[in-house]
């Protein structure tokens, strides 16, 4: 009777602390962001956002959205609704370098160790947001369950370099020769870019899916998206390139957003819930 007594204790201990973590509330400011629950709060000094679900799906899972907080947010809605959590970190203007991975770390850690979320998080990269997505998975992928990017940059010499077909900008580019503390000769030969270095993403089998217009003349297919699906191809990684016919680099994303959101329930999912019984 007392052992059972015992164990009694610890399995409701054991509930009411998953339950605790589950139900950890969200710091900062509360408001409604298109029907949901939003928090603005601070990590290192960095403007962060979590956008939390009606009713939270088995796991816990969630899409990390890299940048361009709110632009075209079908996708990111239709994961609310289907029970995710939607993030945000701004490291906007340190272009993927390894200062905006130290701190996707530790709001990875805060958001996992402190709220429960799943260990595998959906990565989504718009544009720029493509350099700290690959970046970022590169260092974690057993911690990366799918990426989607869209027109997503893959070579820092072509956006904002522009040392290509592409636009560029000046400015930017500027800004990110600092951010990784690089010369312009020296980012000749620079291999810390997307499109180098898949092979721990292709090892863990992290499935990908960018979607791009074809007409895109600031961050060109040719330059970024083409050479990393060869070379994903090539290790044996699973990439999905869905090419938008005549479209610039925007808009963004797909009017239906159905394909982008199957892709991340196929895979997401079916790890989130295997990773939660280990």
């Amino acid at each position: 009777m007392r052992v059972l007594l015992f164990f009694g204790f610890w399995i409701t201990y054991f509930i009411s602390f998953q339950i605790g973590i589950a139900a950890a509330s969200f710091p900062g400011e509360k408001s409604n962001w298109q029907g949901f629950d939003r928090y603005d709060f601070e990590i290192k000094d960095r403007n962060c956002i979590v956008v939390t679900p009606k009713e939270e799906a088995e796991g816990r899972p969630w899409i990390w959205r890299a940048r361009f907080w709110g632009h075209e947010p079908q996708t990111d809605l239709a994961l609310l609704e289907r029970g995710f959590h939607l993030v945000y970190i701004d490291v906007a203007e340190l272009f993927g370098s390894p200062k905006a991975v130290t701190i996707w770390d530790a709001f990875y850690s805060y958001l996992t160790e402190q709220h429960g979320f799943s260990k595998k998080a959906v990565l989504e990269g718009m544009s720029r947001g493509g350099l700290i997505v690959y970046n970022w998975a590169k260092k974690n992928p057993e911690k990366t369950a799918c990426i989607y990017a869209d027109a997503p940059v893959c070579d820092i010499r072509s956006w904002p370099g522009g040392k290509g077909i592409g636009k560029g900008s000046p400015e930017d580019w500027k800004k990110c020769l600092l951010a990784y503390g690089i010369s312009e000769s020296e980012a000749e030969t620079f291999k810390q870019n997307p499109i180098d270095n898949l092979e721990p993403l292709a090892r863990a089998k992290v499935p990908i899916l960018h979607v791009c217009g074809d007409a895109d003349n600031v961050v060109p297919v040719i330059e970024n998206t083409a050479i990393l699906e060869k070379r994903y191809k090539e290790q044996g990684g699973v990439i999905l390139v869905i090419h938008k016919k005549g479209v610039g680099h925007h808009p963004h994303s797909l009017k239906d957003p159905t394909p982008i959101v199957e892709f991340i329930m196929t895979h997401a999912m079916g790890i989130t819930r295997e990773s939660d019984h280990h």
